[in-house]
């Protein structure tokens, strides 16, 4: 019996990650993994920065903010000395949990992997959701309580992305547009319309693959010196290398438990769209740690488990931003006081976020 339940488990695990290696590694997750080496190797932090002072007016500042932390792939852990480091800038306390907010929970891996694996719509709703709670948060942390200026804590140790990002001196313009061409090879790796459209018999997306890869060669080679191609593969294989080997154990492991839990095991408690559901969502994410991107599989394992989509949302939404190591270190820059609102204020928006989502998911 127990050889039944080994074998069936280990069978669970590879079948999970042979599935998302070929569905959603080459495609996805490698494509998205350049696009985050060069945010992190080409792009000027500081002309971002600059906007989140605490005298730069609101309409500024979290727009900044917010495509700050939309650009950035990193976890709850990896952000927090990049927190410290805009705030000991001068940011103000509610641009910066935006920021703090925002990174960990919409970055660019963590929304183009979970719109491959679970679905467009709950990818959408992830972002739209995620921004407006980071705006919300900050705001009405930054009412709530006055600003004070806390020494920023030394960065601590995180194998989920380096925090230490070179800047680049070439033209921004030309960063950006670098950006979008390996945005574009993404969608055209990704999206249904590229995937099943075809021309003269050939799918779409071997028709523009080869030509944006073409295109981005020739604008790396053109726009930028070998040092800054150098860092940028560097930063990529960075990520890489520590991600992926955090990836594959989470995939595995949510393959063996969801081959050895019964169906409707997570249905019977975490089935219904309720109040409670979402809150017990809400606070297993809240207090549990997966480096980034694990979450994704963690929830489509609960989703295939029986978990209803609105606390599946809530427990998407709460996962990434925080959890205990987080809090912890969170409390000795902003105060008690402080993280305890934060806290709490994540649960109640995600929490309702689910209850939202969940009435109109089914």
């Amino acid at each position: 019996m127990y050889e039944d339940l080994i074998l069936a488990g280990v069978t669970g695990g590879i079948t999970a990650l042979v599935d998302y290696l070929s569905a959603h590694v080459l495609t996805c997750l490698i494509p998205a993994f350049f696009i985050a080496g060069a945010i992190n190797a080409l792009l000027n932090k500081d002309a971002i920065t600059k906007y989140l002072g605490e005298k730069s007016p609101a309409y500024k500042a979290y727009p900044v903010a917010v495509i700050g932390g939309l650009l950035l792939a990193v976890c709850s852990c990896t952000i927090l000395p990049l927190f410290a480091g805009i705030k000991k800038k001068g940011a103000g306390i509610g641009p910066a949990i935006a920021f703090l907010y925002t990174a960990p929970a919409t970055n660019i891996l963590a929304v183009a992997f979970t719109w491959s694996v679970i679905g467009a719509d709950f990818a959408i709703a992830r972002i739209v959701l995620s921004v407006t709670f980071a705006v919300m948060i900050g705001l009405i942390i930054s009412k709530l309580f006055a600003e004070t200026t806390t020494p920023a804590p030394a960065p601590i140790a995180c194998a989920c992305g380096p925090a230490d990002i070179p800047e680049s001196g070439k033209s921004q313009k030309h960063v950006v547009l670098f950006i979008a061409t390996l945005v574009a090879i993404l969608f055209a790796g990704t999206w249904a319309i590229f995937m099943e459209n075809r021309i003269i018999g050939i799918p779409l997306r071997f028709l523009l693959l080869p030509l944006l890869l073409l295109l981005i060669v020739i604008e790396a080679r053109t726009w930028f010196s070998k040092d800054e191609q150098k860092a940028w593969l560097e930063e990529t294989w960075s990520f890489m290398k520590k991600i992926f080997p955090l990836l594959f154990i989470g995939i595995l492991a949510a393959g063996v438990i969801s081959a050895l839990l019964p169906k409707d095991f997570l249905g019977l408690y975490l089935g219904d769209n309720t109040v409670m559901a979402n809150l017990i969502a809400v606070l297993f994410g809240t207090f549990m740690y997966f480096p980034t991107l694990v979450e994704v599989p963690m929830a489509k394992m609960f989703l295939d488990l029986g978990m209803a989509k609105g606390p599946l949302l809530a427990y998407v939404l709460a996962d990434p931003v925080i959890s205990l190591p987080s809090i912890l270190v969170v409390r000795k820059f902003m105060g008690t006081k402080q993280t305890i609102a934060y806290v709490l204020l994540i649960v109640f928006f995600c929490t309702i976020a689910g209850l939202i989502y969940g009435s109109f998911a089914g």
